[in-house]
């Protein structure tokens, strides 16, 4: 194969127009043996494959510096830069991540998980260089899903700014993870439909050079391209359209399943795996019943559907009563405000990590004003995705701080549509909803429908000396905890299900005091700024001793669950110990 003789990009200036050929579907196997074994990004990998080869076949990495917007296209890069064995020997598929990484070379030059960053990523090397009297190129790739994005549309707004060397490649492939949403798009299919012609374009209306290349896939009209653009004097748009999924007949036709992948098998890419209940599933099942009895009821989402179960079919089904903003969670959440401020009854969905993008927005639009939204917050858990730039355990420290909100932790299944049912059809309050991650757990016990009545803890079992105030998806360690306690020491400890996160219930609190001299608290997030440290401000200046568990403030990327919990102290038998 043509890939045995590529260790450096170097190797890639080399070959023939032919051999680049033969490269790119060398390239394709490496990464189908990763991706069918490992799962992960299949789509974005296998669209933008010879986009990179003649990258680096036109311009000197690391010299020239490659900034990849969300990086969930780069494993060609890493292929060619170096890495190859993490694709075709399966026992070093963990030498590296599934995103540009500078720990792993000097050809990355950022972590980058969270997409529409990309541009200003670049524009800050661009300015770097450009201060120093550098001459290499700085060369930004976009999506166009992400185009979508403020930060990408603050970015490119800037760029014609810098007056020197910037080049922003913008890979058109018609989809976001699922289709495209907003005005801009129809911009980019006036501009395909015109091979690059059309009197109205977004990118000259902000002040950049314009390039269009119709075959993104074709390796020598890239080239081309990449040559005309290469060491140029002033910020330039070159604008490829490609086919995502590219080479493989399952993710060309069927994109949106293909986005993300789990391991399959090439052969029979459409046999079932896994299965069972999910509460994606079961959400927006809830939600189109909810929305066929009212029509005031709208589900929104930023440009990841299927986080609640919004397949295609679905949001057909849903209608008008279904919103994708596009990457722009800022807009969802102002926008979500104003739906419920006129009558309407939102319910916003996106995972943890990407409510770090909403933090004003929640702030100042939606709790300064009051009105009640529903927000749920998905993959919030130490449970949830594992690598470092989507890590869902800084959710509670920042969303429950915010005065007015109020976040609650539901425990099992039964208890978190009992919260979802309170949450949207009341008017008094914000209201942000953990969406359980620990699996879907039933409860035979009758939970609440009203937490109108905020911060009022509820007792699950009395006992006495040692309270357990056990959080949302770690209430089931509390419920072992409790068990093991009262094995070893004979006396049942107290088990709480505290249920709010945004607050404490001070009488519950003081009553403890009677009869307990130990408080356990456990929380499935970071202790810094959280929950547990509510509690122990609380009995501060008591002679109650607490004692606070949950996660240490540290970015931890490609975990193993069990890894972290031991190495937090939080299984029941290491509390067990501690408290004993």
């Amino acid at each position: 194969m043509i890939i045995d003789r590529i260790n450096s990009p170097a190797d890639v200036k080399k070959l023939s127009s032919d051999e680049l050929n033969i490269l790119a579907a060398d390239v394709r196997k490496g990464l189908m043996n990763r991706l069918s074994k490992r799962g992960g990004h299949f789509g974005p990998n296998f669209g933008f494959v010879e986009a990179t080869i003649a990258l680096h076949y036109v311009f000197n990495s690391p010299e020239d510096k490659f900034v990849f917007d969300v990086s969930h296209q780069c494993y060609t890069h890493k292929i060619l830069t170096g890495r190859k064995e993490a694709f075709y020997s399966d026992e070093h598929f963990g030498d590296i991540s599934g995103y540009t990484n500078p720990e792993e070379s000097e050809h990355d030059f950022f972590n980058v998980g969270h997409t529409s960053t990309s541009v200003s990523l670049a524009c800050g090397l661009a300015k770097a260089r450009d201060l120093k009297g550098g001459k290499e190129n700085v060369i930004a790739i976009i999506g166009d899903g992400s185009l979508s994005g403020g930060e990408a549309l603050e970015g490119l707004d800037f760029a014609s700014e810098l007056g020197s060397n910037f080049i922003i490649i913008v890979n058109d492939n018609d989809m976001s993870i699922a289709e495209n949403h907003g005005g801009l798009y129809k911009n980019l299919k006036a501009l395909r439909d015109s091979n690059g012609k059309c009197e109205c374009n977004l990118f000259k209306a902000m002040g950049l050079d314009y390039m269009y290349v119709p075959d993104g896939n074709d390796i020598q009209m890239l080239i081309e391209a990449f040559k005309k653009v290469k060491d140029t004097d002033h910020p330039t748009v070159v604008h490829i359209c490609t086919v995502k999924g590219k080479g493989y007949t399952p993710a060309e036709t069927e994109k949106e399943n293909w986005h993300w992948h789990m391991p399959f098998d090439p052969e029979d890419p459409n046999a079932s795996i896994g299965g069972g209940e999910n509460y994606g599933d079961m959400t927006c099942d809830y939600l189109l019943a909810k929305m066929k009895k009212d029509k005031s009821v709208v589900a929104m989402v930023a440009a990841v559907p299927v986080n609640i179960g919004f397949t295609e079919e679905k949001r057909k089904e849903a209608g008008d009563q279904y919103v994708d903003v596009g990457i722009a969670e800022e807009h969802a959440i102002a926008m979500a405000s104003g739906i419920a401020k006129n009558g309407g009854k939102p319910v916003f969905a996106t995972h943890s990590s990407f409510f770090q993008r909403t933090y004003d927005q929640i702030s100042q639009d939606l709790c300064i004003n009051g009105n009640s939204a529903t927000l749920l917050v998905n993959t919030a858990s130490v449970y949830g995705m594992h690598d470092i730039t989507h890590l869902g355990i800084f959710d509670i420290p920042m969303i429950s701080n915010i005065p007015n909100m109020v976040y609650l932790a539901p425990t099992c299944c039964e208890e978190y549509f009992a919260m979802l049912d309170w949450s949207i059809e009341q008017n008094s309050f914000p209201v942000a909803v953990r969406i359980p991650c620990n699996g879907v757990i039933h409860s035979d016990k009758t939970f609440d429908t009203d937490y109108s009545d905020l911060n009022k803890y509820k007792v699950m079992s009395e006992g006495e000396k040692t309270a357990i105030i056990a959080l949302g998806d770690f209430y089931q360690i509390g419920e072992k905890l409790a068990d093991l306690i009262k094995e070893k020491t004979g006396t049942a400890p107290t088990l709480i299900n505290p249920r709010y996160i945004t607050g404490i219930d001070a009488e519950l609190l003081e009553n403890l005091k009677k009869n307990h001299d130990k408080v356990v608290t456990l929380e499935d997030g970071i202790l810094d700024g959280g929950f547990g440290e509510k509690i122990s401000r609380f009995y501060g200046h008591s002679e109650m001793k607490v004692y606070n568990y949950g996660l240490k403030k540290e970015f931890i990327d490609r975990y193993k669950v069990e890894d972290i919990l031991i190495s937090n102290r939080l299984t029941p038998e290491l509390i067990c110990e501690d408290i004993l």
